[in-house]
């Protein structure tokens, strides 16, 4: 069985992150999305309130994990079992940053894990909370960049601030 890693802080509640993983499904058995806070970064929500709501996006699909690791990538693919690690790419910004983490990954793993570039669609590139929470904030629109099934998560947070 195929199975890979998606790791980061990244925003679970974007398409870019739908967009990711479905392609990624398209190519592996398994995703396990993997999700990290970089700990002096000020975030939204928490870990485990991240894992749930990317756990929700995907509910249902068993080819789907999603776990929370405050480790190396390549120590949980090892336990995971898994040969490969996604990396999304945004923006042509983000691609010399993915391909260093990529060649890091590498010489983490001792060559046993590869590293995997998915591009974005166009149009779906992931936006940060700080984005969203400021949109959210002006009373904006936020149903064109937000999957329908976080959007209520989204207004809930914003409303108990």
């Amino acid at each position: 069985m195929k199975t890979a890693l998606f790791p980061g802080s990244f925003d679970p509640y974007t398409k870019g992150h739908e967009s990711v993983v479905r392609r990624a499904l398209s190519l592996f058995d398994k995703v396990i999305v993997v999700v990290g806070l970089n700990p002096g970064k000020q975030t939204l929500f928490s870990a485990e309130e991240r894992r749930r709501q990317i756990a929700a996006c995907h509910a249902g699909d068993k080819r789907v994990e999603v776990c929370v690791w405050n480790g190396l990538t390549v120590d949980l693919a090892r336990e995971k079992g898994a040969g490969f690690i996604l990396r999304s790419v945004r923006s042509v910004a983000d691609y010399e940053y993915e391909r260093n983490m990529a060649q890091v990954n590498d010489v983490l793993s001792h060559h046993t894990v590869e590293t995997v570039l998915l591009l974005a669609e166009p149009g779906q590139e992931a936006l940060q909370s700080s984005v969203v929470r400021e949109l959210l904030s002006h009373g904006q629109d936020v149903s064109a960049f937000v999957p329908q099934a976080v959007l209520p998560l989204l207004v809930k947070s914003d409303q108990s601030k």
